[in-house]
């Protein structure tokens, strides 16, 4: 290999729950370490008011949208993720739950080591870098689904959620709670619900603030707005003489130059949109020695999003934080009430009355005669001026396993069926509860329309891809995240979670890459 070698020791490909753990700990082991992201920096002040700012909230390059959310869909699964400086922290509702005991015993990762056990000093670890704590306060949403679990009996079941928020007091910043000053100051959270279109107060506990803040001060660098294209071994195919990395702005569609870097070392934390695609990408021509793994095992958490518009006006579900309470309707299910700010309407305009039926045909039939049977009901909802004061969401998670496989596409990642029955948008048991819930409000149950239509489920927490094996065969990283038939590459975001966690998966991504970035060593 010519030349002085490579620039840094590791090049983190994304900075969400993976890379910025796995930049702080790299870090503070003397590593040089670059961070590459593809989306922007965001500061509080810039958050948009309503995701109405669509400019602001939407991540759609090709319309000039450089927002911080990203909606995807394709043939078998819709997914919403975060773009941006911290990732999908900036996006998520700050719910930090653990998963119960099944997830640690199922899925790819089955039997390779005592997952409980082993991930149980990181998960205490994690919830000290992202300042859990309990909800203190419960409002109108958590109230409805409080009174949920008790018309199912499970109200001693249900309980304020742990969550990423400090709750100091609302306009009064204090210096850094968290890191004994050297974390940046905080304000307290004022329950505005506008968690997930930007904490515009300081109080939510991004990755920017806690692990990527500090990784910053040792050194740590950063480039945003910059998307990876390649990554090739130099010298040796296995890396063992570094990897050069490509990337060009990813905010500047045209004429946008190529640069490169170099490093000893790679962790892919790009989440499962990022990772899955540049690696399946690389696989072709770059990183033949790559799993066929790849892209198998995507995990949709068994999801199921419902909106509920209440006609209770003395009611204001935007009130709160993003995720206030959960509680288990069964031993395979968690549900959450969720909530977006005042003036947050923009998923209005996706929803349709709940519709059922075995085909696209059905459905669209019995959509229509719910529209014409109550036809002013449902556009005095449409036309609702605060519609985020009177709906709530239900977010509906199973650790119960189903999954997919992504492929290479001609312009984006395609989905495919793997070997069972593949995610669905029709639970019974959720359309039961969205209904149950619309009930107790007065309200009506809404659901996206591409899930109406297509019964394509939507997620907000897409899993797997990079799942752990006992080797190539099984899976594309091993016990420690390292990628087979690679030296010093890594994978740590949510592509590497191997079974579905049945509840929110931003705490069990965080424990994992701490478990993994304690064993990462230059070899």
């Amino acid at each position: 290999m010519s030349g002085t070698g490579p620039t840094y020791d590791f090049i983190i490909v994304g900075s969400g729950f993976g890379g910025s753990v796995s930049a702080l700990r790299l870090a503070e082991k003397g590593y040089r370490v670059l961070v590459i992201e593809k989306g922007k920096e965001w500061k509080p002040e810039k958050f948009p008011r309503t995701n109405w700012n669509l400019r602001k909230w939407l991540w759609l390059p090709g319309m000039r949208f450089f927002g911080f959310f990203k909606m995807t869909f394709l043939r078998h699964v819709g997914v919403l993720s975060g773009v941006g400086v911290g990732g999908g922290s900036l996006v998520y509702a700050n719910t930090l739950p653990r998963p119960k005991s099944t997830f640690f015993n199922s899925g790819n990762w089955k039997g390779i080591a005592d997952w409980k056990e082993e991930l149980e000093p990181h998960y205490r670890r994690a919830e000290k870098m992202l300042g859990a704590t309990e909800n203190p306060e419960l409002y109108d949403a958590d109230l409805a689904l409080e009174k949920l679990a008790g018309f199912r009996g499970k109200d001693r079941e249900f309980e304020p959620t742990r969550v990423a928020v400090f709750f100091g007091t609302p306009e009064e910043e204090v210096p850094d709670p968290y890191f004994e000053g050297s974390g940046p100051p905080r304000e307290g959270c004022r329950f505005c619900g506008s968690c997930m279109t930007g904490c515009r107060y300081n109080a939510k506990n991004t990755l920017d603030k806690n692990y990527l803040y500090l990784a910053r001060k040792k050194g740590v660098e950063l480039i945003s707005e910059a998307r990876v294209r390649r990554i090739r071994p130099l010298g040796r195919k296995d890396g063992a003489d570094g990897y050069e990395v490509r990337f060009r702005k990813s905010t500047n569609i045209l004429f946008a130059s190529t640069r490169k870097v170099t490093a000893r070392g790679i962790v892919l934390a790009g989440g499962v949109l990022g990772t899955v695609r540049l690696m399946l990408n690389m696989k072709t021509h770059h990183l033949s020695r790559l799993s066929d793994r790849v892209g198998d095992h995507i995990r949709t958490n068994n999801e199921s999003l419902m909106l509920v518009h209440s006609g209770d006006k003395t009611k204001d579900f935007s009130k709160g934080i993003a995720i206030g309470s959960i509680f288990p309707p069964d031993g395979d299910t968690h549900l959450e009430a969720v909530r977006y700010g005042s003036g947050s309407g923009f998923w209005k305009t996706m929803g349709v009355p709940v519709t059922y039926g075995k085909n696209i045909g059905q459905r669209i039939i019995r959509m229509i005669g719910h529209l014409l049977r109550q036809p002013w009901s449902w556009l005095k909802i449409y036309f609702t001026r605060d519609f985020a004061k009177q709906s709530m969401i239900l977010l509906f998670m199973q650790h119960l396993d189903s999954h997919v496989k992504f492929r290479k596409g001609l312009f984006n990642l395609r989905s495919g069926i793997m070997d069972g029955p593949p995610p669905s948008a029709f639970m019974p048991l959720a359309g039961k509860l969205g209904t149950q819930t619309s009930e107790l409000v007065k309200g009506k149950p809404f659901v996206m329309l591409t899930e109406a239509l297509t019964g394509i489920p939507t997620t907000a927490h897409i899993l797997g891809g990079c799942v752990i094996g006992r080797n190539a065969d099984e899976g594309v990283i091993d016990k420690d995240h390292k990628v087979f038939g690679y030296r010093n590459m890594y994978v740590c975001d949510g592509s590497a979670i191997s079974a579905n966690p049945g509840v929110n998966p931003a705490l069990t991504i965080t424990a994992m890459t701490e478990r993994a970035a304690g064993n990462i060593y230059l070899s």
